[in-house]
């Protein structure tokens, strides 16, 4: 089940969800939490979990009390209180789950952050939201046609409203420091509602806005991802990598959020290579490291005296060399120690149905009528026999 703006327009044209995963179904929702304690009674003297996790727009998600006789369950439309009004979000997750959450995230059940439920939304009240939901475009024009008429440097990328329409929180970028009072109250005369500002990073821009990467896959940060941690340029160190900013950065101008995947398995790969500073001591010459293979656990030297040849050794016999200058045995060249290399032979193609040749379909060149056009030339050139 997909929402009303994924589905087909008329003509059978895609339409293309304009919520960016955050339409209100479970089939496009952006961080959809997958219950696997949900059919398990709980155990015998355990009280009931009374917490619900809900997610409003976006990746926002908060925990929440629901009062004693109401039952929220995932997927249902529910009324939180706030401090000036009401908001209305989507219960995500309930039971043992948020629990173990909570403790993930260090929050007390009897902690301040966590809000109280009101009740279940009713229709009218989803009618309104989702009302809400489609003016936010045209709101979020016009703010930044006013910042613009500012002259401010700042870019506001994504207006949430709140659930009763009396709020909305205007999220915005900017490289400094920014006196939007102004801004403030012209949007407030204009809208006729109260204005919260609210400052985000790079990275939760193009989380909040979607889009490919260059892996042909949707952003992690829009998808799944929900902490940011710090990205280094170490990591693509590590990886044996080129320091290429425009193939390391993504969509949001930072390095990629993908290099710290596998920078724990690299490493812990790496401990067994030995150190690319020490050098080899041959009677040969000295031999100066120049890359490594991870994957296949070699290593590439070149002497000091001709940096063109590279020697290709094994992490073991490069170890070997090492342990030897440290007791001071002579090693005659870095060539004996070489890895050779095995040739593996080529794989004849096998479609599986007895047809072997790749080239079965093409067309055979035909000698024949070549020799008959230059014979046919020759008889041009040399006229006709002549008959006696």
């Amino acid at each position: 089940m997909s929402c009303s703006s994924c589905s087909t327009a008329s003509g059978g044209t895609p339409r293309g969800c304009k919520s960016n995963g955050s339409c209100g179904s479970d089939s496009c929702n952006k961080l959809t939490v997958f219950d696997w304690l949900e059919n398990m009674e709980p155990a015998s003297g355990d009280t009931p979990c009374s917490f619900v996790e809900v997610r409003f727009k976006n990746s926002r998600k908060e925990f929440f009390r629901f009062p004693e006789g109401l039952q929220a369950r995932a997927g249902n439309l529910v009324i939180t209180a706030v401090q000036h009004g009401y908001d209305l979000g989507m219960v995500t997750l309930s039971g043992p789950l948020v629990s173990m959450q909570m403790k993930r995230k260090k929050i007390a059940e009897n902690s301040d952050a966590i809000g109280k439920i009101l009740r279940i939304a009713n229709q009218t009240e989803i009618d309104k939201w989702q009302e809400l939901r489609e003016k936010e475009g045209n709101i979020q024009k016009r703010a930044r046609e006013m910042a613009i008429a500012l002259q401010l440097q700042m870019k506001i990328s994504d207006v949430e409203f709140q659930g009763d329409g009396k709020k909305a929180i205007f999220y915005y970028t900017a490289d400094q420091r920014v006196d939007f009072r102004q801004l403030i109250k012209d949007m407030a005369h204009a809208f006729s509602i109260r204005i919260e500002m609210k400052q985000i990073g790079l990275r939760e821009e193009a989380s909040r806005l979607g889009g490919i990467g260059s892996c042909g896959r949707e952003l992690c940060c829009s998808t799944w991802l929900t902490d940011f941690r710090s990205v280094s340029s170490g990591a693509a160190r590590y990886q044996q990598l080129s320091l290429n900013p425009q193939k390391l950065s993504g969509q949001c101008g930072r390095l990629k959020c993908c290099l710290n995947y596998e920078l724990d398995a690299y490493r812990s790969a790496i401990k067994a290579f030995p150190k690319p500073e020490v050098k080899l001591h041959t009677e040969k010459g000295i031999g100066v490291f120049q890359k490594m293979d991870i994957f296949k656990g070699v290593l590439w030297y070149s002497y000091k005296n001709d940096w063109i040849t590279w020697h290709k050794l094994s992490t073991a016999a490069v170890n070997k060399i090492i342990q030897k200058n440290k007791a001071k045995e002579t090693v005659s060249s870095l060539e004996e120690y070489v890895e050779e290399e095995i040739k593996s032979e080529a794989k004849i193609f096998d479609s599986g149905v007895g047809e072997d040749s790749l080239n079965r379909f093409d067309k055979p060149k035909n000698f024949q009528k070549k020799k008959r056009r230059k014979n046919n030339k020759r008889k041009f050139h040399n006229g006709p026999k002549k008959t006696t």
